[in-house]
């Protein structure tokens, strides 16, 4: 770690928790974030300012004026560019150190099998269920932790889904996938702006804990937010055996 590392990252080295030697691993770290918007956008920056060496974005999406009110990693003069190469903007002009791929594409099943098995933890940031059920499917087929967020109007929800973990949940344990739901949108229903901020810094912390080492996790909990009234409820999601996407695992894997 040069001195200017050292200098940079001085807050999180004091801490007991992280120190020299889990900077060290944050560097040496992958994150994979599915979608650059409202909860994308504080993820990338957390996760870029903290240091973790390679950050893989993805979103098919471009930057428009009414993103501009909760998404705070694009910018005015960035308005009609592709959210990915926009937010990968916003993390350089942070820490030019970390490496960032945007990648301009849906999120398919066939992109998701390429890219989660080179990802140390998977961020899903997006805004539709099927996406959603197709990184979990991804995530649980490849044994890498899922960190869920969403937030609609006042509401938001947080959770992870670490199939390492036999006793763990993943996604379609709480949501089966032949349950959609009705798909809400904040283009017809609105969303509260600093919402996103809140429920995506508790994604990228929980990413960072994960990466290193530090727990427990929100694995086996739906941390549940209205911020009407800054109220929170936590949730405790055990796993389901005859779950179509995780129910046949055996053990937990190290």
């Amino acid at each position: 770690m040069t001195d200017e590392e050292l200098l940079r990252y001085s807050r999180h080295i004091l801490l007991e928790e992280i120190g020299v030697e889990g900077q060290e691993r944050l560097a040496a770290s992958h994150a994979l974030v599915i979608g650059a918007g409202g909860l994308g956008s504080p993820v990338a920056l957390y996760l870029g300012t903290a240091g973790v060496g390679r950050l893989t974005l993805v979103d098919h999406d471009h930057v428009d004026l009414t993103n501009l009110q909760r998404q705070l990693a694009h910018a005015l003069d960035r308005v009609g560019q592709p959210k990915a190469q926009s937010a990968r903007v916003a993390v350089a002009a942070l820490n030019p150190h970390v490496h960032v791929e945007p990648v301009v594409a849906h999120a398919d099943a066939a992109l998701l099998d390429r890219l989660v098995p080179q990802a140390d933890v998977v961020l899903d940031c997006c805004d539709n269920f099927a996406t959603r059920q197709a990184i979990n499917a991804a995530c649980a087929r490849h044994r890498k932790p899922l960190v869920s967020g969403a937030a609609i109007r006042f509401d938001g929800q947080v959770a992870v889904y670490d199939t390492r973990d036999a006793a763990s949940p993943c996604y379609a344990c709480l949501f089966p996938p032949d349950s959609a739901p009705e798909e809400t949108r904040c283009a017809t229903l609105g969303v509260f702006a600093p919402l996103v901020g809140i429920i995506g810094s508790i994604q990228a912390a929980e990413a960072l804990k994960l990466l290193c080492g530090i727990g427990p996790s929100l694995a086996g909990q739906l941390l549940m937010l209205d911020a009407r009234g800054m109220e929170w409820n936590r949730m405790r999601t055990p796993r389901r055996p005859q779950c179509p996407v995780c129910g046949d695992r055996q053990a937990t894997v190290p």
